[in-house]
C-alpha cells in the first residue's frame, strides 16, 4: 500500500514550497531519481529540467541551488526516519530491544514500506548513504546551520540518544554515539559496497546491509554493557 507523508520542511531551503503544486512535487520526485542515477556531482538543474519537460527557470523558482534541494530531500528523510522509529518503538518495552530495532531501521532491515506515494525509499536510502554528508561537509556549514536546516537530523539523533540513555543511564555520550551510529551505518555500507578493504566484510556474498547491521550490533552491545 502506498501512502503520503507530509513534513514541515524548513522554509529556508526553498523559495516556493514544492508540496503546494504538482510541478513542485515533480521537481523533488525526479531530483531523487536523477541524483540516484547520476550522483550529486553530476546532477544539474538543466538535467532535471529536461527530465520533467520544463525549464531551469521553473526549478529556480522553487530552489536557489542544488545544495538546498539535496538538503530539502534529506530533511524529508530524517523526519521520516524519526517518525518511523518512534512508531516502531512505541510498543517495545525493553530498552535493549529498542536499540536493536533502531539499528534495523537505520540499516533498512526493518520491514517498512518502500514506497511513500511517489518517493522510492530504496533509492532515497542509496542517496543518503552516498550523498548525505555533502549537505553539511561544506565550508559554509556554520552559516547554513544558523538557518536551522539541520534540525531534523539533530532531532533524530536526540531521539536515538534518549534510547541509548534508556539502555545505559550513566553512559556519558548518548548524542555522540547516536550520531556515530547513524554516520557509521552510511559509511560502512558505502565502504562495503565500493571500498571493501576499508571494512571487515570478507564474505563478498554477504549483503551489505546485513554486514553493517551485524557490525553496529556488535559495537552497541559491547559499548552499552
Amino acid at each position: 500500500m502506498e501512502f503520503q507523508l507530509k513534513f514541515k520542511v524548513n522554509e529556508n531551503l526553498y523559495i516556493k514550497d514544492p508540496e503546494n503544486s504538482e510541478i513542485g512535487k515533480a521537481i523533488v520526485k525526479n531530483a531523487i531519481e536523477l541524483i540516484y542515477e547520476t550522483g550529486f556531482e553530476n546532477f544539474t538543474f538543466k538535467k532535471l529540467a529536461q527530465k520533467i519537460n520544463s525549464t531551469e527557470a521553473t526549478i529556480y523558482r522553487y530552489f536557489s541551488s542544488k545544495h538546498k534541494l539535496l538538503t530539502y530531500i534529506l530533511n524529508w528523510y530524517w523526519s521520516y526516519l524519526e517518525l518511523i522509529s518512534k512508531f516502531r518503538l512505541a510498543e517495545i518495552k525493553s530498552p535493549k530491544e529498542k536499540i536493536y530495532k533502531l539499528l534495523n531501521i537505520i540499516t533498512h532491515q526493518d520491514n517498512t514500506n518502500t514506497m511513500i506515494e511517489d518517493y522510492d525509499l530504496a533509492k532515497l536510502h542509496t542517496i543518503v548513504i552516498a550523498e548525505s554528508s555533502k549537505a553539511y561537509l561544506v565550508k559554509e556549514v556554520d552559516e547554513i546551520n544558523k538557518e536551522m536546516v539541520f534540525n531534523p537530523l539533530k532531532s533524530l539523533c536526540a531521539f536515538f540518544g534518549e534510547v541509548i540513555s534508556e539502555v545505559k543511564p550513566d553512559f556519558p555520550y548518548p548524542k555522540s554515539f547516536a550520531s556515530t551510529l547513524l554516520e557509521t551505518a552510511h559509511d560502512q555500507h558505502f565502504f562495503s559496497e565500493h571500498l571493501p578493504k576499508l571494512t571487515d566484510n570478507h564474505n563478498t556474498k554477504m549483503a551489505h546491509k546485513k554486514f553493517v547491521l551485524d557490525y553496529l550490533r556488535f559495537i552497541t552491545t559491547n559499548l552499552l554493557k
